[in-house]
């Protein structure tokens, strides 16, 4: 065998630098593409000039949050009397409300009105002990009822409201708001990824679940052999104090064309026989108790299955802020699920606000100003569909937050990040939506960092701990409040 000298090792060294020397000047930023495919490179500028990557203090952002009032005691609803709400569970505790806040809601004179008409019926809703419903759709920066939890309790205390809302038939996110189990024959469906249901009639969840496939009319004449499935749901201990409240329980679900048997346990008790719809439109089934039920069990027996939107857990009047969590979507799939179904929904639900907090999945796609352009140009669009299916609720942005990838001198701020927030804010105050700024709340750019440092947010420098998502939720809640003080001192 050959023996190789130093000398041999130099060589070899110079050789190697010699042939890819000239690639740092064909690098833009810090890769290049072959292709479609993108590879990761030093430049030349990071080569001969080293930038130092300063990362944005936010520790007097930190300091000035507030998350002491998101505790209060469990308020036992009245006295039990067979299976029936007494109708009190749901009155607030809240006390009076800042005015100050150190970030605003961004809106024009139409996003304005929308927002100050819903400020009217949240307090008629409390008042006049009704129900109101905000629903908050989102990328994984919310799945599993992250940040919705905390702005949820936080309304909750201040307005009234009780339960977590509307929750998945099938549940795939850990969460701490419910428990859930299901039997293996159910199959998820989703409007934004994944298995689809050839009708579209996912409801307001823009997902469902079927423990058969769907089936024309000629093949479902030729099935008889009768399946069962159950959903189990229950309370969880570690759910904010209001979520873990609850008296009024309802089915969502549509699409039954055979029929279906329903048996719901109580603690293991037959407490409720019944036949589902067989009309194969949307309908509810709804069943109430007179404090917080324990695990409830629903059994179907049917040939083939009806579609199961849903569950709703709810006290008997105020605020509901039903989560949403869409791992992996950009925002656009309105377009995606059946418009009329979907618009009665929102309908019965009395949907008032729509939060829709995206953006982020869509960033390391976005290498220029056009292609951000393209993407708000399709945001802004399923904004626009939104009106159309609930005119009378408003419509609050909330932009990404800020996100790093790895560079050759450490994390730093996606690219586009910042042009896409400003086209994301100018696009919802075009259209009358109002816009809540999570990357310049956290510090703006380079601040993600400083989050992962003190433990807000994980090492994948995209999502919040749930410390983190706290600071974050309570950041917007006190813009949130600002805003209804102004408008209530307007009055």
């Amino acid at each position: 065998m050959k023996e190789f000298k130093p000398f041999h090792v130099l060589l070899f060294t110079v050789g190697v630098f010699a042939l890819i020397a000239p690639l740092a000047w064909l690098v833009e930023e810090d890769s290049f593409k072959i292709g479609d495919v993108p590879v990761r490179f030093i430049s030349a500028e990071q080569l001969l000039h080293p930038k130092e990557i300063v990362k944005k203090d936010i520790s007097n952002i930190v300091a000035k949050v507030d998350t002491s009032a998101i505790s209060e005691p469990v308020i036992d609803p009245g006295k039990k009397h067979g299976f029936a709400s007494d109708g009190r569970m749901g009155s607030p505790t809240g006390g009076e409300l800042s005015g100050k806040s150190e970030t605003i809601i961004h809106y024009e004179e139409g996003g304005r009105r929308s927002l100050y008409a819903f400020f009217e019926k949240l307090e008629a809703a409390s008042n006049g002990k009704k129900k109101v419903r905000i629903l908050h759709y989102g990328d994984s920066q919310i799945e599993g009822d992250r940040m919705t939890c905390y702005i949820r309790q936080r309304l909750q205390s201040q307005f009234g409201g009780n339960g977590p809302g509307m929750i998945p038939a099938v549940n795939v996110y850990n969460t701490q708001s419910f428990k859930q189990s299901y039997s293996s024959n159910f199959t998820r469906y989703t409007a934004f990824g994944g298995a689809k249901l050839k009708s579209k009639r996912y409801g307001s969840m823009c997902s469902a679940a079927r423990f058969t496939p769907e089936y024309d009319s000629a093949q479902m004449a030729q099935i008889t052999s009768v399946k069962e499935a159950y959903i189990e749901i229950e309370p969880s201990k570690s759910a904010y104090e209001r979520a873990r409240a609850y008296n009024n329980v309802k089915l969502y679900y549509t699409s039954c064309h055979k029929p279906c048997a329903i048996k719901v346990y109580h603690n293991g008790e037959v407490i409720h026989e019944d036949s589902l719809e067989m009309d194969g439109r949307y309908h509810v089934l709804p069943l109430s108790f007179p404090s917080t039920p324990g695990k409830l069990k629903y059994v179907f027996s049917s040939a083939v299955s009806p579609t199961i939107i849903g569950f709703s857990l709810e006290g008997d009047f105020g605020v509901q802020v039903d989560n949403i969590g869409m791992r992996g979507s950009s925002g656009t799939f309105f377009g995606k699920i059946d418009q009329s179904s979907a618009s009665k929904m929102y309908d019965d639900l009395n949907v008032e606000m729509v939060i829709m907090q995206f953006g982020g999945n869509g960033v390391p796609y976005l290498n220029d100003s056009s292609s951000v352009r393209n993407y708000v140009r399709n945001f802004k669009g399923q904004l626009q569909t939104l009106k159309r299916l609930r005119p009378s609720a408003a419509i609050l942005v909330i932009g990404p937050s800020d996100m790093s990838k790895s560079g050759a001198n450490g994390y730093v701020t996606y690219r586009m990040l910042p042009y896409l927030v400003s086209e994301m804010r100018k696009s919802a105050k075009e259209i009358g939506a109002s816009y809540w700024d999570l990357y310049n709340a956290m510090g703006g750019y380079n601040s993600m960092p400083s989050w992962v440092d003190q433990g807000l947010a994980g090492r994948d420098y995209i999502h919040f701990t749930p410390k983190g998502a706290s600071i974050a939720s309570q950041l917007f809640f006190d813009a949130f409040a600002a805003e209804y003080v102004k408008w209530k001192q307007g009055n």
